[in-house]
């Protein structure tokens, strides 16, 4: 096996591998995206994402690097210079060992599987890169076949995303869509109960039966769903709340509503 290729100044390379971090454009132009850290990398090896390149931190590698490089041989190998590497993991303390560029996936709704037991979610413009990748995370705990992110909305490859994620973005398939139409359209011709949260909705989440195949719709964090999704809706359910909160995160709201059909569905 050939060794990484030596990568020791801010070099066009770097450059183009810098922009992966900042520029949602590039990502999208590109059709790939950095991914740090250890499990999301590992994850993304275990569901055969695509890894364009591999870069190695240079100097002494553990067992967990070299099976990397072992792994990516078909891929475009690195080996950059430890303040290369700390620049591009964004960590102030130690550089990381590891960095994969992967492929984005194409935005394809039947990537997403819909057996009889479907638990959708559908995320209307949801701003916040954080929420985006915990809602992800939650629903990959909590049982669920896809996650779709709609509208003008945080990026899915965006780095905070993707660490928010802690890896699930690559065990679940997430998709993107321009808004409610087509992704409604899908749902209904695979069988598919379009059920939204809102906080002024006539049913509680507890009392709606959640078992059978369900998309999800979780609003944005500041003005709720739009009117385009609430009138596709077939059902909108609340979260009751006590105390002084005015609404819930929406992160909050969309791993409660997984929880509890997830509840439904093991009763």
């Amino acid at each position: 096996m050939p060794a990484p290729r030596p990568v020791t100044s801010r070099n066009a390379a770097f450059q183009q591998w810098q922009a992966l971090l900042t520029n949602r454009s590039k990502r999208h132009r590109s059709r790939s995206f950095l991914v740090q850290g250890v499990r999301p990398i590992t994850m993304a090896l275990r569901h055969n994402w695509t890894v364009d390149a591999l870069l190695v931190r240079a100097g002494t590698r553990s067992g967990w690097a070299a099976d990397l490089l072992r792994d990516t041989s078909s891929a475009a190998q690195f080996e950059l210079a430890p303040e290369l590497m700390a620049e591009l993991g964004e960590k102030d303390e130690q550089a990381p060992e590891a960095l994969a560029v992967v492929r984005i996936p194409p935005d394809d709704l039947d990537r997403i599987p819909t057996p009889a037991d479907s638990l959708v979610v559908a995320l209307d413009r949801p701003s916040s890169p954080g929420n985006l990748g915990t809602i992800i995370r939650s629903a990959d705990a909590l049982g669920a076949h896809g996650v779709v992110v709609t509208g003008h909305a945080a990026d899915l490859y965006d780095p905070r995303t993707v660490r928010a994620t802690t890896g699930s973005l690559f065990g679940l398939p997430a998709v993107r869509a321009d808004g409610p139409d087509a992704v409604v359209d899908w749902a209904k011709e695979a069988g598919l109960q379009v059920v939204g949260t809102a906080e002024d909705a006539p049913h509680e989440l507890a009392e709606v039966d959640l078992t059978g195949p369900v998309l999800l719709v979780v609003g944005n964090e500041t003005s709720g769903m739009s009117a385009a999704w609430s009138q596709r809706c077939d059902l909108l359910v609340r979260i009751p709340m006590a105390g002084t909160a005015s609404s819930l995160n929406a992160a909050v709201s969309g791993s409660i509503a997984l929880y509890e059909a997830a509840r439904q569905r093991r009763a």
